[in-house]
């Protein structure tokens, strides 16, 4: 088209363009653009005429051109396909008729935040600086799979929600509706993704990105129920990704992501009734923050990833938790094994030896040493309910008499409960001497001892012979004391071989 066929509005834009001034047709500068179908011809462009400025417009010497345009209604496509652009472009606040097409694009700046769009194609495109949508709001599908953004990506407070009652695009095919409404596989970011406050009704797809710095999606809403909200696998971040208060409906799945700092979704709602709600398996972070966090409605699945440290308080876990192969080497908040136990419970597959190992360590790190040795004890009272009838009686009786080597004071309980028993019967009744008058004096305490220490004498066991009931005593205290040395003896053994 010839640029010189312009209406007043574009020739505004025309005019200002060169010189890098701004254009602002808003007449209140709260005004909403999705109101932007019925503003008049006032402030209607066509997109043909800002192509043409962007890509043969006219530059003085001395000067640097820019679109820099706001409230305007513009009608037809803003095609820049394949092109390279190297004025800013800053269309804000607009209402556009059509989704942009910017696909494998070569652009400088490019911000079209507070602006109402169809949607916007603009995979593979290079931005030399940054690109912002924030505060837009998308009727369609947002494609960015592939971008290279040299800066940041900004879509705080945008929504995107595809709705097929909306305004129909020309360029719209059958299968747009079914697409992910947010695509940024594959991008390449060279500073941080900054989507606070952002709204996606079905899946944020991340797979594969690199970004150099964060992803922030504190407050976001990504809303795909009984889908997948949170779509980032293989993600791979610098520092940090937040998802502070962030709430998911459907799965958010970060399998084999990289976050070397904080994966941060303190006070987040997580909920996928009836299938997985955070799948974070085969990962590397370095803090994982669940803190503060409602109870997790769905499934959660962390398994084979490895965490330098675990922030979740118990109620935060839902009925299933899958850890196999979970490495993590803090664990917070400091809390009693006994309320961090249930947790190991809840593995589909059942035993995991490796889960106990794993948290007696954690409490071993912070110097929790009587911590560490309930989870070994749970562990062995955990693996004796999954052996045959006859082996259960061994491990219960090791159990009871010592604790599995954990409780040694429980054998000196029963030790003196046992001495303190044949003390007073043997006492009340003696037994009767074996040799009269050879006999030592009859000592009722070590009477007892003789008969429940295998390895210690003193001489009156040998001595001296109960009759009646107290013979039956006798064997019982023999049999109890052979248990209780056993059972010691296999407890110190086991501790010697975790040392």
């Amino acid at each position: 088209m010839e640029i010189t066929d312009l209406t007043p509005a574009e020739r505004r834009i025309r005019d200002a363009f060169p010189r890098g001034e701004g254009v602002d047709f808003r007449e209140d500068p709260d005004e909403d653009a999705a109101d932007g179908h019925g503003w008049g011809p006032e402030r209607t462009v066509r997109a043909d005429v800002l192509a043409a400025l962007l890509l043969a417009g006219p530059t003085p010497n001395g000067q640097v051109a820019e679109l820099n345009v706001r409230g305007a209604r513009i009608t037809g496509k803003l095609n820049l396909k394949y092109a390279d652009v190297e004025h800013a472009i800053r269309l804000r606040g607009c209402w556009f008729e059509r989704k942009p097409q910017l696909y494998g694009a070569r652009l400088r700046a490019v911000s079209l935040s507070q602006s109402a769009l169809p949607g916007l194609t603009a995979s593979i495109v290079s931005v030399d600086l940054a690109l912002r949508l924030s505060g837009c709001r998308f009727t369609g599908p947002v494609r960015l799979a592939g971008a290279r953004i040299a800066g940041g990506l900004f879509l705080q407070d945008a929504l995107i929600r595809p709705d097929a009652g909306a305004r129909a695009d020309a360029d719209a095919d059958a299968e747009e509706h079914d697409e992910p409404p947010l695509q940024l596989n594959h991008t390449e970011i060279g500073t941080d993704i900054v989507a606070d406050g952002l709204t996606v009704h079905g899946q944020l797809r991340v797979n594969g990105a690199t970004v150099a710095g964060q992803i922030s999606l504190d407050r976001a809403r990504l809303l795909a129920p009984g889908g997948i909200a949170l779509h980032a696998e293989t993600v791979s971040v610098g520092t940090d990704l937040r998802g502070h208060r962030l709430e998911a409906e459907g799965m958010v799945n970060l399998t084999g992501a990289r976050v070397p700092g904080q994966l941060m979704l303190t006070r987040a709602r997580l909920a996928n009734p009836g299938g997985v709600a955070l799948r974070a398996s085969s990962c590397a972070i370095g803090e994982l923050w669940l803190r503060r966090c409602p109870p997790i409605d769905g499934i959660v699945n962390l398994r084979r990833s490895q965490l330098d440290m675990l922030y979740a308080e118990p109620e935060t876990w839902p009925a299933v938790v899958r850890t196999e192969g979970l490495g993590y080497r803090v664990l917070h908040p400091l809390l009693p094994a006994e309320q961090r136990l249930p947790l190991l419970e809840r593995e589909e597959t059942g035993y995991l030896p490796y889960a106990y190992e794993q948290l007696a360590a954690a409490y071993r790190t912070v110097g929790d040493e009587a911590a560490a040795r309930s989870v070994q004890l749970a562990k062995l009272r955990r693996h004796r309910r999954t052996q045959p009838r006859h082996t259960r009686l061994w491990g219960l009786l090791q159990d009871v008499t010592v604790g599995y080597g954990f409780r040694p004071l429980r054998a000196a309980f029963w030790l003196l409960l046992l001495v303190l028993t044949g003390s007073l019967a043997y006492g009340l009744h003696h037994p009767r001497p074996l040799k009269p008058g050879e006999a030592p004096d009859f000592n009722p305490v070590f009477y007892t001892i003789d008969l429940l220490l295998p390895i210690i004498g003193f001489g009156q066991e040998e001595a001296f012979a109960p009759g009646g009931w107290y013979q039956w005593l006798s064997y019982l205290l023999i049999v109890t004391g052979w248990i209780l040395a056993t059972t010691t003896a296999a407890g110190v053994s086991r501790s010697l071989q975790r040392q």
